[in-house]
């Protein structure tokens, strides 16, 4: 077999891994929006709320914290205010202010959510010595420069358990 034939098998292989990965993710979120009856971006903004300090967040700090519009938040808290799951509160000290917090009913969605893809990779992938760890991160960094992906950003997780954070990314 020539170097050529070599790299186009490595490079479908690649590409078939790269869309069980997003497969995966996909089959996970719906079973998500299935058992908990939110999609993923409404469980997101109902995380930053409650793990806020005081439980309470403006809209514009949350649109930030999940990396999305303004807008999108809007629309998200929006449905989350009609099922009763978040409420939005003005300070009395400034009243153009909204404030958004958890009611009861949010707080058991919230609690009820089932555990997150990602908390059992961490898991395993803490279970690996630093080197393999770094050959990996090397490896998925290398994949998004050449997908042209740098632009895109980060993209929120939901954690899982008792609602551990994330250590922030290298270079924030």
């Amino acid at each position: 077999m020539t170097d050529a034939s070599d790299g186009s098998a490595a490079a479908y292989e690649i590409l078939r891994s790269l869309r069980q990965i997003k497969r995966s993710m996909s089959l996970h979120s719906r079973k998500l929006s299935s058992e908990v009856g939110l999609t993923m971006p409404q469980l997101l903004c109902l995380k930053a709320i409650a793990e806020a300090p005081n439980q309470e967040l403006s809209p514009g700090v949350m649109a930030q914290q999940i990396h999305v519009t303004p807008g999108t938040v809007t629309g998200i808290t929006d449905r989350l205010v009609k099922l009763g799951l978040i409420d939005r509160q003005h300070r009395p000290s400034d009243r153009r202010r909204v404030y958004l917090t958890l009611t009861e009913r949010g707080q058991r969605h919230y609690d009820k959510a089932p555990e997150p893809l990602q908390a059992s990779f961490i898991e395993h992938l803490e279970a690996l010595d630093h080197s393999e760890r770094a050959h990996i991160l090397g490896a998925l960094q290398t994949v998004v420069q050449l997908m042209g992906a740098e632009e895109l950003g980060d993209v929120p997780i939901l954690t899982a358990g008792a609602r551990r954070r994330l250590p922030p990314p290298r270079g924030s």
